[in-house]
C-alpha cells in the first residue's frame, strides 16, 4: 500500500496526519493485524452466511472500546468468529479488511469434524492521533464471505492544549494547486525558452511548508517557505525536445497533499526541424586490478535531450551488467562497470564495450584492457641442501686438493634479497651470495675451495622475513688411487 494512497484514503474519512504518519509507521513495521493502521471497528453482532457445504458463518468484528477517548497512542482490540458447519476437513483461511482499503496478511487454520467448528479471531490496532474507521473479516476459503463493517473512533485528548474545542485535524489543512504558461509551446527549443510552472499553497493557519515540483515522475525543485494565508512557489525549464509532459506540486510533513496533474505540450520548430533527443557514449576507460585479477570500466554518456537510455556491458563479446539512466534534458552522466573477474584467456587481456540504446538512435564504443599480471605470492619458506666432491682434476697421490661444491636454494614463493651463507667447517673458507626469486622455484650457487684441511660443507639461507634453512655436506677422499709400477720382468 503506497503512503500517497494511504494519504488520500485516511483523509477521506477524517484521520489526521499524525494518524497517517502512525499508520505508515506501523504499515513499515509489521506484523500485518498491527500494521495495517487505517481502522479498527466497534462490536455488533449479526452475520454473513454463505450457501453449500461448508458453510461459513462471520460475527461483525467485536472492538473492545467502539469510540475511545484519552490519551494516546491507544490501543484497540477487535474480536470475531467464524463459525465452520463440515463433515470431514478444510482449511479456513481470512484476513482482516480495513477502512483505507488496506489489507491484513492471509491466515489459515485446518479444521475437522462433523457439525459446526468455531474460530476465533483477533487483531490489535494502535492509534497515535483522531481517527475514525471501520474494520471487517473477510473469510476467502473454503467459501468467500464477508462480516458487516465495524465502525470505532479514537478521539486523543490533550490536556496541556486549550484549543477552543478545535479538532486537531483543523490544524492540518493544506492546498495546493498549479498552473503552467505556456501550457503548450511551438518554436525553437534553445536554452532560456522556458515553460513556467506557478503554484499556490494555502493554509488555514500561519506555519512552515515544505514543498516539491514533481515533473513527469521526478523531483526537479523544491524548498521551504512561511506560509500565512497563501504562499505563490514555481519553478521553469528549457525543452529540449518535442513532447508531452506532466507537473505535481506536493506538499510534504503535516497536512501533506498535491495539486491537480498540469499537463503541457511542446513542439520544437524553426531550428532546423522537428528536434529529436541523440545520445552518444564515450570511448571507456579501463582499469585492470592485478591483486584480484579483475576488470573494471567507466564511460560518459551524453544526451542533447530528455529521455531514457539503457546501456549494455560486455566483456570480450559477454554480456556481463546493464541499466539505465534517464536525462530530464540535455546534460551528461558517468555510468560505471563493477569489476569483473577475469579467469583463462580473459586473463591474458581483452576488450570491454558498452552500447547504448536512446529514444531515437543508439551508440557504443569499446576499450581494451592490460593483462592480469596477479603477483606471486611471497616466500614464507626456504629449503637449502649442500653436495661437494674432490675435484678428479686436482688428485694427486690419491689426494685432491680442490673441493668442488652446489648449494641449492628452494623457496614456495617470490623472495628478495635472500641472504646465502657458505663456509667451511675447517680451513677459514667463507662467502656470503644474496639471491632474488620472482616466484616460486630453486636457485643453485656453485663454488670451489681447499680440500686441506676440511671435511664438511655448510650452506644456510635467509629470507627477509626471517625464515631460515641450513644445510652440511660431508665427504671422503673420492681421488683414485696412485697405481703402482709393476715389477720388474713381470
Amino acid at each position: 500500500m503506497k503512503s500517497s494512497g494511504l494519504a488520500r484514503r485516511v483523509a477521506a474519512f477524517g484521520a489526521t496526519s499524525a494518524v497517517l504518519a502512525a499508520m505508515v509507521t506501523g504499515l513499515a513495521a509489521a506484523p500485518a493485524q498491527a500494521a495495517t493502521t487505517a481502522t479498527a471497528g466497534t462490536a455488533s453482532t449479526a452475520g454473513a452466511k454463505s450457501t453449500g457445504k461448508p458453510s461459513i458463518a462471520i460475527t461483525t468484528p467485536k472492538a473492545s472500546v467502539r469510540n475511545y477517548e484519552g490519551s494516546c497512542p491507544a490501543t484497540v482490540n477487535f474480536s470475531a468468529t467464524i463459525g465452520v458447519k463440515l463433515k470431514g476437513k478444510t482449511t479456513v483461511a481470512w484476513r482482516w479488511l480495513h477502512g483505507d482499503g488496506s489489507k491484513s496478511k492471509v491466515q489459515t487454520k485446518k479444521v475437522s469434524g462433523n457439525g459446526v467448528k468455531k474460530i476465533n479471531v483477533r487483531q490489535s490496532l494502535t492509534f497515535k492521533g483522531n481517527v475514525k474507521g471501520w474494520e471487517a473479516l473477510e473469510v476467502l476459503g473454503p467459501k468467500n464471505v464477508k462480516s458487516k463493517k465495524s465502525y470505532f473512533s479514537v478521539t486523543c485528548e490533550d490536556k496541556g492544549n486549550d484549543d477552543g474545542g478545535l479538532r486537531e485535524a483543523d490544524y492540518d489543512k493544506v492546498s495546493a494547486r498549479a498552473w503552467a504558461h505556456p501550457d503548450e509551446y511551438v518554436g525553437p527549443c534553445t536554452p532560456g525558452d522556458k515553460i513556467d510552472f506557478t503554484g499556490v499553497i494555502r493554509v488555514n493557519s500561519p506555519r512552515w511548508v515544505h514543498y516539491r515540483w514533481i515533473l513527469n515522475g521526478d523531483v526537479v525543485d523544491g524548498g521551504k517557505v512561511k506560509v500565512w494565508n497563501s504562499r505563490k512557489v514555481g519553478f521553469g525549464f528549457s525543452p529540449r525536445s518535442s513532447h508531452r509532459g506532466w507537473a505535481v506540486l506536493e506538499t510534504l510533513g503535516r497536512g501533506a497533499t498535491e495539486s491537480n496533474r498540469v499537463g503541457y505540450k511542446v513542439w520544437c520548430k524553426g531550428d532546423g526541424g522537428h528536434h529529436e533527443t541523440k545520445v552518444s557514449v564515450s570511448t571507456p576507460t579501463t582499469g585492470t586490478n592485478h591483486n584480484t585479477c579483475a576488470v573494471g570500466a567507466n564511460a560518459t554518456i551524453s544526451s542533447n535531450g530528455r529521455g531514457r537510455v539503457e546501456y549494455v556491458w560486455s566483456v570480450n563479446g559477454k554480456v556481463v551488467d546493464s541499466g539505465s539512466t534517464y536525462f530530464g534534458g540535455a546534460g551528461s552522466k558517468s555510468v560505471e562497470l563493477n569489476e569483473q573477474s577475469l579467469s583463462g584467456d580473459a586473463a591474458k587481456g581483452g576488450t570491454v564495450s558498452i552500447a547504448i540504446s536512446g529514444p531515437n538512435n543508439r551508440d557504443s564504443a569499446s576499450q581494451s584492457y592490460a593483462a592480469c599480471n596477479k603477483p606471486e605470492p611471497g616466500a614464507t619458506s626456504v629449503k637449502v641442501s649442500v653436495s661437494a666432491v674432490h675435484d678428479q682434476s686436482t688428485c694427486k697421490d690419491g689426494k685432491g686438493s680442490t673441493i668442488n661444491a652446489t648449494a641449492t636454494i628452494t623457496v614456495n614463493g617470490a623472495a628478495k634479497n635472500v641472504v646465502v651463507q657458505l663456509w667451511s667447517e675447517v680451513g677459514g673458507f667463507s662467502k656470503n651470495v644474496t639471491l632474488d626469486f620472482d616466484k616460486a622455484g630453486s636457485q643453485t650457487v656453485s663454488y670451489s675451495l681447499p680440500a686441506a684441511g676440511t671435511n664438511g660443507i655448510h650452506a644456510k639461507a635467509t629470507l627477509a622475513g626471517g625464515a631460515s634453512d641450513s644445510s652440511l655436506a660431508t665427504y671422503g677422499d673420492h681421488c683414485p688411487a696412485a697405481e703402482k709400477e709393476a715389477p720388474a720382468g713381470a
